[in-house]
């Protein structure tokens, strides 16, 4: 029998620990109790919101007026195939202990996406990725409810129409499927490809790769350096860490063409900013770090406005330090509106707002 709260509390349900209460709210540890939990809903003519690990959410001060509805669901299956495995883990699973599951077992492919917050059914909205990864790499299928038709759908990776921080989910499909299943295909016989610089450096001044014997060790290294990284900068949930009250990074890295990069170069010169931005290759696209731009219109490390602010490790996390949604929001559009005045960029935020 589904279990449904009134007047329940959000904020501790999210990393920002910010937000009002629902109206109604309800855990989901199957599909039965999710489709229960939408009849309900649709009883009292009230809206509904999928709420995952919390980590990508921004829950209004006056909260919620209808039913937030918490997926629950648990279990990972492990299906060995002739040219790889396949693990398949239900969209309630905490995503770093199905990294966790995979590195212990020598799988490679999702090693540098470590110490992520979140659920793994919100891993192909996003289509999530940190140090050179995103998980559209190797997820197999997503599964899900048609909220439609109530009826399950499969999605294979190429109908997910995996982009930069994008799926189809968060894009022109958003609100009209619940992700119940993530089937993923992990490497059996690995040599961690280590892309990006940082962590490349990192490694290379800390651990010995060559030293280790098998594909676990290998691959528990580079998770291990991805979180000592992470750590540095706060993007590990930390409850004796402040400046991890946040969503992790809020702005998503502009990706521009080439002659947008080159307008964004002349007017970096005509602001007196010698230092060019670092840059990544995106596609045809040019990608620039957005704490870069942030840092470079004023908003730096342990930047502060009224009871939050910029996290004082990393310049792309705003951070909770005792305030308000509305606080939050406010110092974002200041900082947006600065770089879109500055260097003509608008950045785009991650995190949903649910009002």
């Amino acid at each position: 029998m589904t279990e449904f709260l009134e007047n329940f509390p959000l904020a501790n349900l999210t990393t920002f620990k910010l937000g009002g209460n629902a109206r109604y709210f309800t855990e989901c540890r199957n599909t039965d109790g999710m489709l229960d939990a939408i009849r309900f809903a649709e009883s009292k003519n009230i809206r509904y919101h999928i709420l995952g690990g919390g980590s990508n959410t921004i829950f209004s001060d006056d909260g919620f007026d209808g039913l937030v509805l918490k997926i629950a669901s648990r279990g990972i299956q492990f299906v060995r195939e002739p040219d790889g495995v396949m693990i398949v883990a239900a969209a309630g699973e905490q995503w770093d202990d199905v990294v966790k599951f995979c590195i212990r077992s020598g799988l490679g492919g999702v090693e540098c996406l470590s110490g992520i917050p979140g659920l793994v059914g919100a891993t192909p909205i996003q289509n999530v990725g940190a140090y050179g990864q995103e998980v559209a790499e190797t997820i197999l299928e997503v599964k899900a409810i048609d909220l439609l038709t109530l009826r399950t759908v499969r999605f294979r990776n190429s109908e997910c129409r995996f982009g930069y921080r994008r799926s189809r989910f968060n894009q022109e499909d958003t609100g009209k499927f619940i992700i119940t299943e993530v089937a993923f295909k992990l490497n059996t016989v690995v040599q961690p490809e280590i892309r990006y610089p940082e962590l490349r450096s990192f490694i290379a001044s800390s651990i010995e790769m060559e030293k280790l014997a098998s594909e676990a060790e290998k691959l528990e290294a580079v998770r291990n350096g991805v979180l000592a990284l992470r750590r540095k900068k706060s993007m590990v949930i930390d409850e004796s860490d402040p400046n991890s009250q946040s969503a992790g990074s809020f702005f998503k890295n502009p990706v521009l063409t080439q002659d947008k990069f080159d307008h964004l170069l002349d007017l970096c010169r005509k602001n007196g900013i010698e230092d060019s931005p670092p840059t990544f290759p995106s596609g045809e696209g040019v990608k620039v770090p957005a704490a870069w731009l942030l840092e470079k219109a004023g908003f730096h490390k342990g930047f502060r406005k009224g009871g939050v602010g910029v996290s004082a490790n990393h310049a792309l996390a705003l951070v909770n330090y005792g305030g308000t949604t509305r606080e939050l929001l406010l110092l974002a559009e200041e900082i947006q509106s600065a770089i879109v005045q500055q260097f003509g960029i608008l950045l785009e935020r991650e995190p949903v707002l649910v009002q």
